[in-house]
């Protein structure tokens, strides 16, 4: 799925649309891939002179590529952070890298989907946690 055909299943637009594509994989899991330019908002000022993707963006990162998983079960509903656990940043994501991303849902429970996930750049293992989110309905349906 490229960015246009994420919009249709995930509420995410830019600036905060953060992976590029991403798809099911065979093994059951979500695939995923973010370039960074080097031009996005949350580099400007972390830190000056040395670029450096912060770790709340990368577990955004990590949630949703996840939302593929879901798919249309996500329509009129939002997807919403209620934990976040074991995250563990190995390296530094700078502009210019490819962050490739695999997550997987562990299991859910009414709403409430538990993941985990991993990103790496270059086979390198950039970041690594679980989470966990909720679908929350919105627009009044």
């Amino acid at each position: 799925m490229n960015r246009e055909e994420l919009m249709k299943i995930m509420p995410h637009r830019p600036p905060m649309l953060l992976i590029d594509e991403a798809k099911k994989g065979a093994d059951g899991k979500a695939h995923g891939v973010y370039t960074v330019r080097g031009d996005e908002w949350f580099l400007r000022g972390h830190f000056p002179g040395m670029p450096i993707v912060p770790g709340v963006i990368q577990c955004e990162m990590l949630a949703q590529t996840c939302c593929v998983l879901i798919g249309d079960g996500q329509k009129g509903k939002t997807p919403m952070f209620v934990g976040i656990d074991k995250v563990r940043f190995r390296g530094n994501i700078l502009p210019g890298d490819r962050i490739e991303i695999v997550c997987e849902i562990l299991k859910t429970k009414g709403p409430f989907y538990f993941a985990k996930g991993s990103g790496t750049v270059n086979g390198k293992l950039c970041v690594s946690g679980e989470f966990s989110f909720a679908l929350v309905q919105t627009g009044g349906e």
